[in-house]
């Protein structure tokens, strides 16, 4: 065994006998999922740099934009209220600062919506047995059904599609938790939202390395925390 994988499975194989938490509900409570593939709102998402916001304030037209693009700076220029620091915000937030910004010298009861219309800055790796692994760009809101068909689906011949792991980083720990593509696809359980730098890997009989040692380590359909 390499280093790498050494060092990578380690952590994880000790949470698994003991360190971590394990619940027997479902693996998609871990993860918030959408209501539709199509509902532009996500809490969770992070904005950053290069996306494009639309913004809605209430009943005052000239302040109401879309395609607003992120500079790279991570900042939004904005009409009354100048250099506003969009990068690292949910839209909820970045709604609740435009408004609190715009109250009290601008205006005295702002209602303010915004939400990601084109996301440039954010990808996702899908890996595993599927038809192109890869580092694709997320562009909006996307579901695990939508982040698997970017990279051309799951390959059917070798794919086990009851164990879709997902990897992600939260408060600085990386966790994961296993979906049900082929319940998800059925419409028996949510589809979950992916957010920028997660990890899909597809579990398979063709899936090698380091990978196949670290899903082997992983309890069927269970929530927890590996590292």
């Amino acid at each position: 065994m390499s280093l790498v994988k050494a060092l990578f499975l380690v952590p994880l194989l000790a949470i698994v006998v003991g360190l971590g938490y394990m619940s027997a509900g479902p693996a998609y409570a871990q993860f918030p999922a959408a209501t539709s593939a199509a509902d532009p709102v996500i809490q969770d998402y992070r904005i950053g740099p290069l996306d494009k916001l639309n913004i809605t304030v209430y009943q005052v037209k000239d302040l109401t934009m879309e395609g607003v693009q992120v500079d790279s700076s991570g900042r939004l220029l904005l009409p009354l209220i100048g250099s506003v620091v969009a990068a690292g915000k949910t839209a909820p937030e970045l709604s609740i600062e435009i408004a609190d910004r715009l109250r009290g010298e601008f205006l005295q009861s702002p209602q303010v919506a915004v939400w990601v219309a084109e996301s440039l800055s954010q990808k996702v790796t899908v890996d595993g047995a599927v038809i192109k692994p890869g580092v694709y760009a997320l562009s909006g809101p996307t579901t695990l059904i939508e982040a698997v068909a970017m990279a051309q689906g799951p390959d059917n011949k070798y794919a086990n599609l009851r164990r879709v792991v997902v990897f992600r980083q939260i408060d600085g720990k990386r966790n994961a938790a296993v979906f049900d593509l082929k319940k998800i696809r059925q419409g028996k359980e949510p589809d979950p939202v992916i957010l920028g730098n997660d990890v899909i890997v597809v579990d398979g009989s063709q899936v090698k390395g380091a990978w196949r040692e670290v899903l082997g380590a992983l309890p069927g359909l269970a929530i927890f925390r590996v590292f």
